[in-house]
């Protein structure tokens, strides 16, 4: 069983090595790559080994080895770190463990469906939670909207952004990320997984972060595309994009939990001037949106989706419910523009349970596609279990029997009638085998 590594020491390794202070993390060695010794620990049932500094040769992580993340450690090109199925990587706690891909690295992390990729927290058993390490931050050379099209990584995790839309960072398939998220301080802060300047030759498919202190996943510009994503008890936004990201996302469900959770979905293009260039503009289709309007705090899961700061975007077959606010609401003029032009756009969906709605700001919004748009119980078998939740609408659903919009024909996107993440029919539940829905 798996308990803690915080007593693991690497003891002179680092004798003389140049230091680079990152604010906000550990100091990282330049080019130094250490990894220790496997220790055998009593109660441990596998050997523990603890890697640490920047890497620019291939590292492979194994899975009879639990991985200890000693503070922040770097892959930098033009390294591939390579994780095998059913690895198990430990961020340490006192020293803020992080993984950061560089531009030009690559991270391999495969994993399947019965041997998933796990990133989770040091700490004993039962006594995890959100914030307990880093996350996962991968940075690649894709466009994004900021002076000199290139950003510094919330955290200070590098520099991210370029010019090639088809970027490839590596692969995340079968992966969970778990009890990550710290925050150094507000609008300073690390996400379950960040994509900073992604690249759609990345493939990222069948990914979970659960119990993240800030948001789940955050494009932060880039063009990566995101196919089978469950985000659950994320204590801010579950899905945020900002900095002119135009990725394409399919199948994604969120679950909230109202002690700590903010919207299902935040969507930026560029805070400080919403019209820049390129504009966020994704394309998301087949997402299921649950909040906790059963939560006593009240500026908790408040928002199914605020559309905000310039956004455009395609949103289709979404399912939004249980939100304490509104089921959807847009600010900003520059956002309402996109609306107006019609390149800001919801249809195809289904509303119930929230707050209200429709704020009224989304107005023009709802309008725009109201036949398509629906207030109705959905019908979901246990959208709301916290431990075995079940996504799947009941047959005989509105899910399946109003009419879905079909995706386009370009290679990503799959035909799916129905809407919302999940068909009618087990066999097909794309969650099942591979999610934690209760890590401890």
């Amino acid at each position: 069983m798996l308990k803690r590594f915080t007593h693991f020491v690497v003891t002179g390794a680092l004798a003389g090595a140049a230091l680079m202070l990152v604010p906000g993390i550990a100091p990282v060695p330049v080019a130094t790559q250490v990894v220790s010794e496997p220790r055998n620990v009593p109660g441990i049932d596998k050997p523990v080994r603890v890697i640490r500094g920047r890497f620019t040769r291939d590292l492979v992580l194994t899975a009879d080895t639990y991985w200890v993340l000693r503070g922040a450690v770097f892959i930098g090109a033009p390294a591939r770190l390579v994780i095998a199925p059913g690895t198990q990587v430990i961020g340490e706690t006192a020293t803020r463990g992080t993984l950061i891909i560089e531009r030009g690295a690559q991270i391999i992390a495969d994993g399947t469906r019965e041997l998933p990729i796990v990133f989770t927290s040091d700490q004993p058993v039962g006594e995890r939670g959100r914030g307990d390490w880093g996350g996962l931050v991968i940075n690649g050379w894709a466009p994004l909207n900021l002076p000199g099209n290139t950003g510094i990584g919330e955290g200070n995790t590098g520099i991210y952004g370029g010019d090639d839309p088809d970027d490839n960072s590596g692969i995340l398939r079968f992966v969970r990320v778990e009890f990550a998220g710290i925050e150094f301080s507000p609008d300073n802060e690390l996400n379950g997984i960040a994509f900073q300047g992604v690249g759609r030759g990345t493939i990222v498919d069948h990914i979970q972060v659960s119990f993240n202190r800030d948001d789940g996943v955050e494009m932060f510009g880039g063009t990566v595309d995101l196919k089978h994503v469950v985000l659950t008890n994320i204590g801010d936004d579950s899905i945020d994009w900002t900095f002119g990201w135009n990725g394409r996302m399919q199948f994604a469900i969120v679950q909230q939990r109202g002690d700590d959770a903010d919207k299902g979905i935040e969507a930026d293009n560029n805070g400080n001037n919403n019209d820049l260039l390129p504009r966020s503009n994704p394309t998301l289709y087949n997402i299921t949106l649950i909040g906790d309007r059963t939560t006593e705090f009240g500026s908790e899961s408040i928002e199914g989706l605020r559309l905000r700061e310039g956004t455009a975007g395609t949103l289709r077959n979404f399912i939004v419910m249980g939100f304490k606010r509104a089921g959807v609401n847009v600010a900003n003029t520059s956002t309402l523009n996109q609306v107006a032009s019609g390149a800001l756009s919801l249809s195809h969906a289904i509303f119930f349970n929230n707050g209200t709605h429709f704020a009224s700001g989304a107005s023009t919004l709802i309008a725009a596609n109201a036949g398509t748009i629906n207030v109705v119980d959905p019908q979901l078998i246990a959208p709301y279990h916290r431990t075995n939740p079940v996504f799947r609408p009941m047959p005989g659903s509105p899910a399946l029997s109003l009419a879905p919009a079909i995706p386009p024909n370009d290679g990503f996107f799959e035909i799916a009638l129905f809407r919302g993440a999940l068909d009618v029919d087990p066999e097909k539940d794309w969650t099942l085998g591979w999610t934690n829905y209760a890590p401890r």
